[in-house]
């Protein structure tokens, strides 16, 4: 898997006169490998539109990255008054960027018109739970749930951001992707869909939010799939910020002696997902001997040490390790074994192995690493990758019998932000096993925290045993960026561009 990447006099060569325009006209410009689908927070799926969501629109409750504590943000106060219905005490004297007065309104039609299945929202796990918002008055409302759900304070946190209801109505989420309005700490100025998204400061920002005013003046949000093209713009100093960069390539960028190179753990969790279902579209899968096959032929430790590098952890459940209720504790685990893997899938009827379609969309040398590893234990995997949001629709459609799967759990630290999207019956459910559906709903929905996390358990032990995944690490992010530029990562993978500045 190594590949013939620049030689550190290559890119000291490159680097010798980097550009310094970024600075002088106080632009950070950001590249990312991804193309957003719709910068709308609830019509897309991709990390880019979450990045971009945090620093344009606002949340009703803000959870501070450092200490996990919640704080207010375009609500002060927040109460339960019973198991199904939360009330919210709303701020005042904020403005959305095209002058719209900010209240109760606006809650309610951004969650009652999002949490409606007829409208589609594609982050539907999201919103799923909310039955309804009600205005008890101009700042103060009352979101009914569907269902006890205990997790409801995480959500608001995270992707649930507030539309300006007037312009939404009239706009809905085709116009709202073409000319964003939010009330965050930027406000977009420029969407060349596919291709840019410019942001200006919000100079009109409200006084005390937890997520201060930005201090950098513009942002300029490049969508570049190729990364050779990202690191070759970094190094001539027309990029000033990227993430995610292979470690073989992130160690050789340090010698630029006009960048700095720094990495960290993330949310984010890599696993192979299988298609089960009546729909399969290849019925081999069907068998748990061939799926346990898979889960012994691939090498996580050698992978997770090797290509992903510093901050990554290998996992054995399909959730991050610090969310509520997630746990590997009675969870079946799977040691790398080839030979087991062959024996597998001899016992059930493939003594010459099999074929299989795999796909993939990101992190496109670890996908060929385990394409690599299937076929040294007898799984003639054959690689399809594309795009993510074309994945998803093959995927959906119940054409991948696998997938390469990364899911960063939109930064919720709640189990059910990684396993319900996949084994709760909805639309990434490849398996719709009625027992785990049941205690996957239980655990969502259950009021008693240790009778949450009993039913979690039990749901990762049964995922794990019917090999209906194949659960492999956490990745870390590499990030390259101007030396000048003052950043902070953090675990949720969220440049916060309010934070910035030049040093």
């Amino acid at each position: 898997m190594t590949r013939t990447l620049l030689t550190a006099a290559g890119l000291l060569a490159l680097a010798a006169a980097p550009a310094l325009a970024a600075k002088k006209d106080d632009t950070v410009r950001f590249a990312y490998d991804q193309v957003i689908e719709n910068v709308d927070p609830y019509f897309n799926n991709v990390r880019l539109g979450v990045i971009i969501g945090q620093s344009v629109w606002d949340t009703l409750i803000y959870r501070d990255p450092a200490t996990n504590e919640y704080k207010g943000q375009l609500a002060t106060a927040w109460k339960w008054i019973d198991a199904k219905t939360l009330e919210l005490e709303l701020r005042q004297g904020v403005k959305f960027h095209n002058g719209e007065e900010f209240d109760a309104d606006d809650v309610v039609y951004t969650l009652n018109y999002v949490s409606d299945p007829a409208n589609k929202a594609t982050g539907q796990q999201n919103v799923s739970w909310i039955g309804k918002a009600e205005k008890i008055d101009k700042f103060k409302v009352r979101i009914i749930t569907k269902r006890p759900f205990p997790a409801a304070i995480e959500y608001l946190t995270g992707p649930i951001a507030i539309h300006p209801n007037e312009y939404y109505a009239k706009v809905g989420p085709k116009g709202m992707n073409e000319k964003p309005v939010g009330s965050g700490p930027y406000k977009i100025v420029e969407h060349v869909i596919g291709k840019t998204v410019k942001l200006e400061r919000n100079k009109d920002y409200w006084k005390g939010s937890p997520k201060t005013a930005g201090t950098i003046e513009r942002i300029e949000i490049r969508m570049i799939p190729d990364r050779q093209t990202q690191v070759a713009e970094m190094l001539a100093g027309g990029l000033d910020l990227i993430m995610s960069v292979p470690v073989e390539q992130a160690q050789q960028l340090k010698a630029a002696p006009h960048l700095a190179v720094t990495s960290g753990g993330t949310m984010r969790i890599v696993f192979i997902l299988f298609n089960v279902g009546d729909n399969a579209p290849n019925p081999a899968l069907k068998d748990v001997r061939v799926r346990r096959a898979f889960a012994h032929a691939i090498d996580k430790e050698a992978m997770a040490k090797q290509l992903v590098g510093e901050g990554s952890q290998v996992i054995h459940s399909v959730c991050f390790p610090t969310q509520f209720g997630c746990t590997s504790d009675g969870v079946p685990r799977y040691a790398y074994d080839p030979a087991k893997a062959r024996a597998l899938l001899a016992e059930a009827g493939f003594k010459d192995g099999i074929d299989l379609e795999f796909t993939g969309y990101r992190e496109r040398p670890q996908t060929e690493a385990m394409v690599n590893y299937m076929r040294a234990a007898g799984i003639k995997a054959n690689l399809k990758f594309m795009q993510y949001a074309a994945m998803r629709e093959q995927h959906r459609a119940h054409k991948t019998p696998a997938t390469h799967q990364t899911w960063g759990s939109f930064n919720l630290n709640d189990a059910s932000a990684s396993i319900s999207p996949f084994f709760k019956g909805i639309d990434d459910d490849m398996t719709k096993d009625k027992e785990v559906i049941a205690l996957v709903e239980e655990a969502d929905t259950s009021v008693d925290p240790a009778k949450r996390k009993a039913a979690y358990q039990k749901a990762l032990a049964l995922i794990a045993e019917r090999a209906y995944a194949v659960p492999l690490y956490a990745l870390n992010t590499w990030w390259i960026m101007n030396k000048e530029l003052d950043f902070k990562p953090f675990a949720d993978e969220l440049p916060r561009f309010w934070e910035m500045k030049w040093k």
